[in-house]
């Protein structure tokens, strides 16, 4: 019988992988990742991550399930690989997305060097995504059902990973792993999908990086693309590319931030026809339907998280790419990920640069 080591977030997805796998005949060991302090004036709210709460909920479904439990600490490793580049990504006028590196170095990567050392094969997830193993290669792939799918946020996983990963929940619809949960009388069946950013629960990012770095962040001008002066920002930090609201101007029409520019400390505005590219520059590429790729490369190609993507031919040079759409894309982001996909396979992906 094969080992898995489960992490368990003390969500509905999770448990029902833990109980799909233990189905399957699989012996498992339930992990919680033990990842931040909130502090002592922190409220749990029905979609906070990561809390107590969470913590107990998971025991208690591995309790019912019948197999081991234990919290695991990486609260240190977090703030290393996590926090510190989130903060570090806004102060270079990036916009991080710390559930690509959370993947990449927390489940990914600490989770299975505990599964080596507790005897596990796999890690197991309550991600939607599936794997595939073709011609003693493992590709990662959409989830049967788009709506949900997460391959996404897990684009820098390495063959090593991939080969000891399960994802049970990859062909399963939200609404039927709820109704999993409901007949197994799991106490976390109806809670709420976490937010995005776990270790913020309020949302208000940029005052989350002042309190943590005790540094303030000057104001300075907006500017149009012209260079004239139309108001004064609170701090680079406070925004992102594409952004319209909380600017906090009068302005005659809509405009958006196009550009973040640190030598001088202006926020540049721009009409949402201005916010549209072609090329978009990627570095610290991670391929995966093959070790690496010399040629240009035809592909659909998602900015963000929720950006149905676009075709694209993508040239690689070095551990880079250089992405040109065949339609010009809006408020491309330096600090995403743009990951690029072969119908439901992942090609690979890699960090938008500022350039």
């Amino acid at each position: 019988m094969k080992k898995v080591l489960v992490a368990m977030s003390g969500g509905v997805d999770s448990s029902v992988a833990a109980y799909c796998l233990k189905e399957q005949g699989y012996e498992l060991l339930g992990v919680t990742m033990r990842l931040h302090d909130y502090g002592e004036s922190f409220q749990e709210e029905e979609n906070s991550c990561c809390t107590t709460r969470d913590m107990e909920d998971a025991g208690k479904v591995a309790d019912m399930l019948g197999f081991p439990f234990e919290a695991a600490d990486y609260k240190a490793d977090f703030k290393e690989k996590v926090i510190r580049p989130f903060i570090q990504a806004y102060e270079n006028c990036e916009t991080p997305n710390p559930c690509v590196e959370c993947n990449r170095y927390l489940k990914f990567e600490g989770l299975y060097r505990k599964a080596k050392e507790s005897g596990c094969e796999y890690v197991a997830t309550g991600h939607y995504a599936r794997i595939e193993e073709k011609d003693g290669r493992y590709l990662l792939k959409r989830a049967k059902t788009l709506a949900k799918d997460q391959s996404y946020v897990l684009y820098s996983l390495n063959q090593e990973q991939l080969a000891h990963t399960l994802f049970p929940l990859g062909e399963y619809k939200k609404e039927e792993t709820r109704q999993i949960a409901q007949e197994q009388g799991f106490l976390n069946a109806k809670k709420q999908d976490s937010q995005d950013i776990c270790f913020i629960p309020d949302g208000d990012y940029a005052a989350f990086i002042q309190r943590t770095t005790g540094k303030e962040y000057p104001p300075g001008d907006f500017v149009d693309t012209k260079g004239n002066v139309l108001g004064t920002h609170k701090g680079l930090i406070h925004y992102t590319i594409g952004q319209r609201r909380g600017l906090g101007l009068a302005l005659p029409a809509p405009l958006y931030v196009k550009e973040l520019d640190p030598e001088k400390n202006q926020v540049i505005l721009c009409s949402n026809e201005e916010l549209f590219q072609r090329e978009v520059t990627v570095g610290e590429i991670n391929w995966i339907m093959r070790d690496s790729y010399k040629e240009p490369v035809r592909a659909m190609v998602k900015l963000r998280y929720a950006h149905k993507g676009g075709a694209a031919t993508i040239y690689p040079e070095g551990d880079g790419a250089k992405i040109v759409f065949d339609e010009p894309q809006r408020a491309v982001t330096p600090g995403q990920s743009a990951v690029f996909y072969d119908g439901d396979y992942v090609i690979g992906g890699g960090k938008i640069i500022r350039k």
